[in-house]
């Protein structure tokens, strides 16, 4: 699979738009297979953006490559942060966000996910998270043991100031699951409401070995998946509560 990786500068939306389209097309002339965008891209957190009308946009750039698959994000108009999956102008799947990052108070903004949403896409099995997802491993593990996913995907809006944090989790995620996983992250905001240093992108083979892209474009090889020589599987025991009486706590 070959994967294109926008760096996107979240700016007012037109200029966004315009920035979506170009890398679209890029991703297309690239011969790339998918083309992965971060989380919040057109809007970050409190820019302004029709649900309805960006949908519309997605629906056209898809549709102009119909050999493309494409995850743009926005919020819904039921106010969830909702993560699509387009391809030939249609959107085939959706993921909401579950996870939200309280200390920059998402709960007072959108409302959580209720499902865990994975996609076969011919030899690829993908699982989708987005950013404060990668903090609850519970996650990675159920679309693992439950759909074996081989690729998992976390488009993010997450602070250059902690993109260590953000690399280790993506990592972690990586190597307990034996399995590719992405992180695309807005590269910055300021859309005159806010402003925002994002993180990089990551991506992470099985083996929890990072790939580089070149002009952003990162080869994924399946062949990889091979390598995993432990065994990823769980075994579901039984918890011993131990009570102790006496003292004080």
């Amino acid at each position: 699979m070959r994967l294109y990786l926008p760096r996107f500068y979240v700016r007012e939306l037109a200029a966004n738009v315009t920035a979506m389209r170009r890398d679209v097309a890029a991703a297309a002339e690239a011969e790339c297979d998918w083309v992965v965008f971060p989380e919040q891209f057109l809007t970050g957190y409190h820019g302004e953006g029709e649900a309805a009308q960006l949908r519309e946009e997605f629906a056209r750039l898809s549709a102009a490559q119909p050999g493309l698959l494409c995850l743009f994000g926005t919020i819904s108009e039921d106010g969830v942060n909702r993560q699509y999956w387009y391809r030939a102008g249609e959107a085939i799947a959706h993921y909401d966000k579950i996870h939200l990052f309280l200390p920059n108070n998402e709960d007072q903004l959108w409302q959580p996910g209720s499902r865990y949403v994975a996609l076969k896409h011919g030899e690829w099995r993908i699982g989708l998270a987005t950013c404060n997802d990668v903090r609850f491993p519970e996650q990675a593990r159920a679309l693992k043991l439950n759909h074996d996913i081989n690729l998992l995907v976390y488009p993010a809006l997450w602070p250059w100031g902690r993109d260590h944090v953000w690399a280790a989790l993506l990592r972690a995620r990586a190597i307990e699951n034996g399995c590719f996983v992405v992180g695309s992250c807005v590269a910055g905001v300021d859309n005159g409401v806010e402003r925002f240093d994002g993180a990089g992108n990551h991506v992470f083979d099985p083996l929890g070995d990072e790939l580089h892209g070149q002009d952003r474009v990162y080869a994924l090889d399946a062949a990889r998946l091979a390598q995993v020589t432990v065994d990823t599987r769980a075994q579901y025991c039984e918890i011993e509560q131990i009570e102790l009486s006496g003292g004080d706590g």
